[in-house]
């Protein structure tokens, strides 16, 4: 099991969900992916793709002002 992390702050919507799929394509069962990103529609988007997909979400939280961070599990 590892933690792999993507920064996505500073792209915009769709973009930061785009590249989380294509990241958790390559990841192993048991891998957590980190997304950190800061487009508002990523607060919903995200979250609906990993559960609509059966990925665990480990942790969601805002990290500043217009900054979230979403841990998502390869199950």
């Amino acid at each position: 099991m590892a933690l792999y992390e993507l920064k996505s702050v500073g792209l915009v919507c769709p973009f930061p969900l785009i590249e989380a799929k294509e990241q958790m394509a390559k990841l192993e069962k048991g891998d957590e992916l980190l997304i950190e990103f800061d487009c508002t529609q990523g607060t919903e988007a995200i979250p609906r793709w990993a559960a609509e997909n059966g990925y665990p979400v480990s942790d969601y939280q805002q990290i500043g002002d217009a900054t979230w961070r979403i841990t998502i599990i390869k199950p």
